[in-house]
């Protein structure tokens, strides 16, 4: 990736830093009754959230088959949403035997486990104290009195004002970015429709086959398309790191080369896998 790199896609994901934080009067200072107090009510709306989604009947996915969807990129655009932007959903043979599966365990599932769960939250959270450290700017980190309460979305009004200037600054470099790409998109001669095929954000890669065509298959429920092949034509793999099967497909860079195209796809996971490959053409379809 030349512009939508890894180093990209963390920035992009700390734009937010203040978001779901709360300013609240006892964050300037090391209190442990204050955390307990804090930790015990978010631990109660965790709990409750997941009974009700351990109680949800799993036979309301079915209601999914024949929805109508819009592609992200023309639902944000702010333009008229046109029939080419829109599918209907229909639900592949191997998604309804998942969900029945999901509703013969629903059925027989046995009671709600909530001292397991109150468990795992503490794991969660044992973790997220970890990540807010290496998430934040030093700087902030080290005027944070207690990360637990930070953790669990507290902040002082100082930090909180630390925060969205670091989001906004985040947030303006990674803008500049895109800016960057976009450009050098328009000096590129590539048709629209053609980079309209590439739209497997999310899409989870389930088969990479090589030889004398590089052929990937995805799970494209969790994306918003229903292509679930793409076939690149006499393909040379310039980048290739690790497995990408099992990773979502995050962002893609496409650019025109003497005999083809050069595509770039970075994935989500540890280390951020990307692959390389030129290729005289690429062909998407429904299998």
């Amino acid at each position: 990736m030349k512009y939508l790199t890894n180093e990209w896609y963390e920035l992009s994901q700390r734009t937010g830093l203040h978001f779901g934080m709360k300013v609240h009067s006892g964050a300037y200072e090391l209190d442990e009754a204050l955390f307990q107090r804090l930790y015990e009510r978010k631990e109660k709306a965790h709990v409750n959230l997941e009974r009700q989604m351990y109680d949800t009947d799993p036979r309301y996915m079915l209601k999914h088959n024949g929805e109508v969807l819009t592609r992200a990129d023309a639902f944000f655009s702010g333009e008229e949403v046109t029939e080419e932007d829109q599918i209907v959903y229909s639900m592949p043979p191997e998604e309804r035997a998942h969900i029945e599966k999901l509703i013969v365990a629903y059925d027989a599932r046995p009671p709600f486990d909530e001292k397991k769960c109150r468990e795992e939250y503490k794991e969660m959270m044992e973790w997220n104290y970890k990540q807010q450290a290496e998430r934040l700017p030093q700087e902030i980190y080290d005027r944070i009195a207690d990360i637990r309460v930070f953790a669990l979305g507290y902040c002082t009004r100082g930090i909180m004002r630390q925060l969205k200037k670091q989001s906004k600054r985040n947030e303006e470099q990674m803008q500049l970015v895109l800016k960057e790409y976009r450009e050098v998109n328009v000096t590129q001669d590539i048709p629209l429709e053609v980079r309209r095929r590439l739209h497997f954000h999310d899409c989870t890669v389930t088969e990479l086959v090589t030889g004398d065509e590089l052929v990937i298959r995805f799970d494209t429920r969790g994306g918003f398309t229903n292509i679930n092949k793409l076939t690149l034509v006499a393909p040379k793999i310039i980048k290739q790191e690790g497995d990408i099967v099992g990773r979502y497909w995050l962002y893609e860079e496409l650019y025109r080369i003497d005999d083809g195209y050069e595509l770039h796809i970075l994935f989500e996971g540890t280390g951020m896998p990307e692959l390389i490959v030129r290729c005289k053409d690429f062909l998407v379809e429904i299998e």
